[in-house]
């Protein structure tokens, strides 16, 4: 797991607890369940007083195996978010005192309200028997969409057993055990959310009928991607007229310099140092970038974006949903297992190749570290696509031409 600091870090921290208000079932704050990672840095980047120190953590190696994690340190809390939508499935508050909750009209949590068994019992009111995990020696109590979990003292665990257990509202010395974690979560599922195993079981909210988001993009090498939603089909010459009809108006628009990848063409009479008239639109929420060749005003290629983290684009983007075919795939129909043959943003380099065949050597592509501190990348290059393959082995971005 890589801990990645965001570049933006105040040298001086308020230690004093933020107050945010507690949503069960819903979110904290600006943070709702279910919104895309990308959304969630927004917030972040709107409030850089109160946000100023955030570690994003993630799985290097296997960075669709764990949750990538936006991290508060300061505040005592994370965003949990499933590596393959990219959407925020549980919010974790590790350090109650660091933060205090606002619901309806009271406060809990922070330094001056702690959050003991007898404050969360009376602020919302009676639930069902908790749960008691006897090896970590931690009790959750449960609500729709929220769970509080109390560690239990080692003279105090044989009053438990495994499983379902009485309400630990006072000790037998008149104590009440003070919460350790909280956690937010859909309540949709019923399903019952806590501390280690428990943690597994939080799950995504389902999107709304008709969402855009991760909607499929379904690529015909050499020929159109095909919007399977909105059922657009946006082919190779189109202009920018059609692609603001189908699409809308893109996020961005901008020149492209020079075509680095001129010199490798022998059909290309142009000098290295051309000054290139294309020009890029880019649709961010879409995870696309389409370049138009700047003396026809037809697009020459589309530049799908996986918004992996450890890739420089990391959250310039959302994350593209495509779905690629290998050019034999329809003669293997009738095999049990399709996914043999397409190309997605899950699939690995060594799985491409199996698809594709082998294509030799990759160019090595780099910014630097000042400009990228996550390493260089390789491009590999088969008829009409290619692939930018990060050092873990997954597909940063796809580059679709007509050859």
């Amino acid at each position: 797991m890589l801990q990645r600091p965001t570049r933006r870090r105040c040298e001086s921290t308020a230690m004093g607890a933020i107050v945010l208000d507690l949503r069960p079932g819903l979110g904290i704050g600006p943070f709702s369940l279910g919104m895309p990672i990308c959304e969630a840095f927004a917030q972040i980047e709107q409030q850089p007083k109160i946000y100023d120190v955030v570690h994003v953590k993630y799985f290097d190696e296997e960075p669709l195996k764990l949750d990538i994690v936006i991290s508060f340190p300061d505040h005592g809390f994370h965003l949990r978010f499933d590596p393959w939508s990219q959407r925020l499935r549980l919010i974790e508050i590790f350090d109650i005192k660091r933060l205090q909750m606002r619901y309806a009209t009271s406060l809990i949590g922070g330094p001056s309200s702690l959050a003991t068994f007898i404050a969360v019992y009376a602020l919302f009111g009676p639930t069902f028997p908790g749960i008691y995990d006897k090896d970590r020696g931690v009790y959750t109590l449960l609500y729709p969409g929220l769970s509080f979990a109390f560690p239990i003292p080692s003279q105090y665990t044989e009053c438990f057993h495994d499983g379902e257990a009485e309400l630990p509202l006072e000790f037998p010395d008149g104590t009440t055990p003070v919460t350790c974690r909280v956690c937010i979560y859909d309540s949709s599922t019923d399903s019952k959310v806590g501390v280690g195993s428990l943690m597994t079981k939080a799950s995504i909210p389902p999107l709304p009928t008709g969402s855009l988001y991760m909607e499929e993009v379904h690529v015909k090498l050499g020929e159109e991607i095909w919007f399977t939603v909105r059922g657009q089909h946006i082919p190779f010459g189109a202009s920018p007229q059609d692609v603001w009809t189908d699409l809308g108006r893109p996020c961005g628009i901008h020149q492209k310099q020079v075509d680095q990848m001129v010199i490798h063409s022998a059909s290309d009479p142009r000098p290295r140092t051309t000054i290139c008239g294309d020009y890029f639109y880019n649709y961010f929420t879409c995870g696309l970038d389409i370049l138009f060749d700047g003396q026809t005003h037809k697009i020459k290629k589309f530049v799908l974006h996986t918004n992996f983290p450890g890739h420089a684009d990391f959250n310039s983007y959302m994350k593209c949903n495509f779905v690629i075919y290998s050019p034999d795939s329809e003669r293997n129909q009738q095999e049990a297992d399709p996914s043999k043959h397409r190309i997605t943003p899950s699939t690995k380099w060594d799985q491409v190749k199996e698809i594709l065949g082998d294509c030799g050597r990759g160019a090595i592509q780099t910014q630097g570290s000042a400009s990228n501190p996550f390493g260089s990348t390789f491009v590999y290059g088969y008829p009409n696509i290619a692939f930018e393959v990060m050092k873990n082995g997954y597909i940063a971005t796809v580059t679709l031409f007509k050859s």
